[in-house]
């Protein structure tokens, strides 16, 4: 591992550290580099800000899982391994979705899995058309919500459970599309 990211990883283990004292709002990049023996130049070479290490955090976290998904992974245990993943990190990701900042995960989590499911869908069909789109925005916006929701409240649902009912609410359009594809 090269020392750039070895410094990212020890800015991360800087701010899972100092969410559990604290919500992220209220946490400095100062706090954090401090917490890691960098400068606060070295945290910007890095990240643009704290939310940007947050997202940059999660997508290591979860992107081993999407990568896969319909080739060794499907949909299911994609969602099981991200869910997981969420969990294990409790403290981390109740505190990180818990933030409603223009650049929090909950804004980086809808990019990435909308533009996730999207490029599968396209692969397959072409560009989405209208309704499809509004279906997908729908659907990646709500799960989204709810995956945030229990987050912060404690994760009383398994991640099973939660990955149940994400693909349970799934339009038949979308699920039908991503079955085709053996992601299903």
């Amino acid at each position: 591992m090269d020392a750039g990211l070895k410094t990212r990883y020890k800015l991360a283990a800087s701010l899972k550290e100092l969410v559990r004292r604290e919500p992220l709002d209220k946490i400095t990049v100062k706090q954090i580099a401090e917490g890691c023996r960098v400068s606060r130049q070295t945290f910007y070479r890095c990240f643009l800000d704290k939310y940007d290490l947050v997202n940059w955090y999660f997508e290591r976290l979860v992107e081993q899982s999407f990568k896969e998904m319909g080739v060794s992974l499907t949909l299911r245990e994609g969602l099981l391994n991200k869910f997981n993943f969420i969990k294990a990190e409790q403290s981390f990701f109740a505190c990180a979705f818990g933030s409603h900042d223009a650049n929090s995960l909950m804004a980086y989590d809808y990019e990435y899995i909308y533009r996730f499911y999207s490029d599968i869908i396209c692969r397959k069909t072409g560009p989405l058309d209208g309704d499809t789109q509004f279906l997908l925005e729908m659907y990646c916006r709500g799960s989204i919500q709810m995956t945030a929701q229990w987050a912060v409240s404690g994760m009383e649902r398994s991640p099973a459970q939660m990955v149940e009912l994400l693909i349970e609410s799934m339009p038949e359009r979308l699920e039908v599309l991503l079955r085709d594809l053996g992601t299903q």
